[in-house]
């Protein structure tokens, strides 16, 4: 039995790829965008969603999440198709582009830049902590993903405006988070940097949350420096799922980092000019002044728009 997804839109194939204990669900909010003008394929991970558990069968972790997405690859027909991913899911995009199974590849707080052990030990502990929290409120789950605050208070971590989640999508996110904690104990058990490199001629896009509280922004910098070639752009006033808290802009990332993008489609959604005047550039810096940077970038990103 192969990875469950869901298929939607029309135009080249984009590939998009959620978090750990996440699901395919997690790119609702940008879905309409991006069907406009991509056919859009959303797989649930291994051990996610509605997909098989996670099975390793004497393969590193790694391999095995490799293996499943490609295998999907096959079963559409698809050889090099866009492939975009959150998290884990950027990790994976990643991976696949140096592995020569992405046209394009846009990576949006991408796990595996973490700028020192300490970092990945939060990572962990965070996730941890969410399902033991996630277990003793069960019960309350669907009474607190109604409200404003209660979303709030489930998502503080990881959205910066949960006013923008939809109380089906917030219930059924604790749901498959809980459900997925088989999977997430290999995956984190397993965390490893990335360290590939991938192909000329491949673009290469990371875009991260300057309010991420779970992936630091200035992992941004690392990846900038493993991956000089990559467009590397700060979501103002975005956390670790910027697709819920900005999925007008996030859209925009998406399509312009899987190669096109049309304004006057995108305009003709938000009644406004395209925002990518809002997006913040990252530039070499050099490793005296990234402090500095990064609090620079976080306050320009706060100020605008």
């Amino acid at each position: 039995m192969g990875l469950a997804f869901q298929r939607r839109g029309v135009g080249p194939p984009l590939v998009v790829v959620h978090g750990i204990g996440h699901r395919r669900q997690a790119w609702g909010a940008v879905l309409d965008w991006l069907a406009t003008q991509r056919d859009v394929i959303l797989p649930d991970l291994p051990g996610h969603g509605e997909s098989p558990p996670l099975v390793t069968s004497g393969r590193s972790v790694a391999q095995a999440l490799l293996d499943e997405i490609f295998g999907l690859l096959d079963e559409l027909g698809l050889d090099r198709p866009n492939v975009a991913g959150n998290s884990l899911g950027g990790l994976i995009a990643l991976e696949m582009a140096a592995r020569g199974r992405a046209a394009s590849v846009t990576a949006l707080a991408p796990a595996g830049f973490w700028t020192s052990t300490g970092q990945l030990r939060y990572a962990i502990a965070v996730n941890k902590v969410m399902r033991k929290a996630g277990r003793l409120i069960e019960p309350l789950g669907p009474a607190l993903s109604r409200s404003t605050a209660g979303r709030a208070l489930l998502y503080s971590l990881l959205v910066t405006r949960p006013s923008r989640m939809t109380a089906e999508q917030a219930s059924g996110d604790i749901a498959g988070f809980l459900a997925a904690t088989d999977a997430m104990d290999e995956i984190l058990g397993a965390a490893a940097p990335f360290t590939g490199s991938i192909p000329d001629g491949v673009p290469v896009t990371i875009a991260w949350g300057t309010r991420d509280r779970l992936l630091f922004p200035r992992q941004a910098l690392l990846a900038k420096a493993r991956l000089p070639q990559a467009n590397v752009i700060m979501l103002p006033r975005c956390g670790h799922l910027p697709m819920t808290d900005d999925p007008r802009l996030v859209a925009e990332v998406l399509l312009r980092g899987s190669k096109t993008v049309a304004p006057a489609v995108l305009r003709a959604h938000d009644g406004g000019q395209p925002r990518a005047a809002r997006l913040i550039r990252l530039a070499t810096v050099p490793p005296a002044d990234q402090n500095l940077f990064c609090a620079e970038l976080s306050a320009a990103a706060s100020s605008s728009g």
